[in-house]
């Protein structure tokens, strides 16, 4: 049998890019962090090219800044775009239900279920994993109507607005929001499109009422210990995948 072949600069890139993904919608990487190319490329044993390639894909999506002759820092959205963010997240998630309505597979009924069991599993006990769960839990929405826009930006907004919240937010509250996905896979099994995003909108508004003008304390942890926690667990996945595009009636 021959040897593995070492992991190719795409599958490189990925296993950055997600450990990094996965630290700032945690929030273990706080906004404004500094992203060195030098230290994260030292961690996965990589070359400074390839965490630029990561970093460029995170940048993208509005997770990194990146700034010429200051290097990358996780994005710091400043507090007048809080709530335009939430209304265009609002916005595109009442799309969402207006496609999902009536319309989920059982195989999709059994995953939202599945997701938030993972939601209870994860609430009290590990917070971090609470809060990247709730983000996915949207986007899996998203992933689940077949359309690659809506997915996308789903995500894009979303992940942002888990940024606002690490600056601007109170505690976060996983027993709320683990109620308030409930009614809403209730409302899309029982095709009531109006009830859905209604839940929706109100689970949202709730999400955004617990945004503060204040910025939170800072925290000084090294880059490197941060990401240990995430190169090699299993958690360091992609997001999942909603299995298809949902049934049409």
């Amino acid at each position: 049998m021959g040897k593995t072949k070492a992991k190719s600069v795409p599958d490189r890139m990925s296993v950055i890019y997600r450990a990094l993904r996965h630290a700032i919608i945690e929030q273990a990487l706080a906004p404004g962090a500094k992203l060195p190319e030098d230290a994260i490329g030292e961690r996965f044993g990589v070359s400074r090219t390839i965490v630029r390639g990561a970093l460029s894909q995170l940048a993208a999506e509005g997770l990194v800044e990146l700034r010429r002759n200051h290097g990358a820092s996780v994005a710091t959205p400043k507090w007048e775009e809080a709530r335009d963010t939430f209304d265009v997240r609002i916005g595109l998630e009442r799309l969402v239900m207006s496609r999902l309505a009536g319309r989920l597979t059982p195989e999709q009924i059994r995953m939202l279920k599945a997701h938030v069991d993972e939601e209870e599993k994860a609430r009290g006990n590990n917070e971090q994993l609470s809060i990247r769960l709730a983000t996915e839990f949207h986007i899996v929405l998203a992933d689940m109507t077949g359309s690659p826009v809506l997915a996308r930006y789903v995500s894009e907004v979303s992940s942002r607005c888990g940024l606002i919240l690490a600056l601007y937010s109170r505690p976060h509250s996983s027993e709320c929001a683990v109620n308030e996905h409930h009614d809403i896979i209730a409302a899309l099994i029982a095709g009531d499109a109006r009830r859905a995003s209604k839940a929706m909108e109100e689970h949202l508004e709730a999400v955004a009422s617990r945004a503060l003008i204040v910025q939170g304390p800072t925290r000084d942890r090294d880059l490197r210990d941060i990401l240990t926690s995430y190169a090699d667990e299993p958690r360091a996945r992609p997001v999942p995948k909603a299995g298809g595009k949902s049934r049409k009636r």
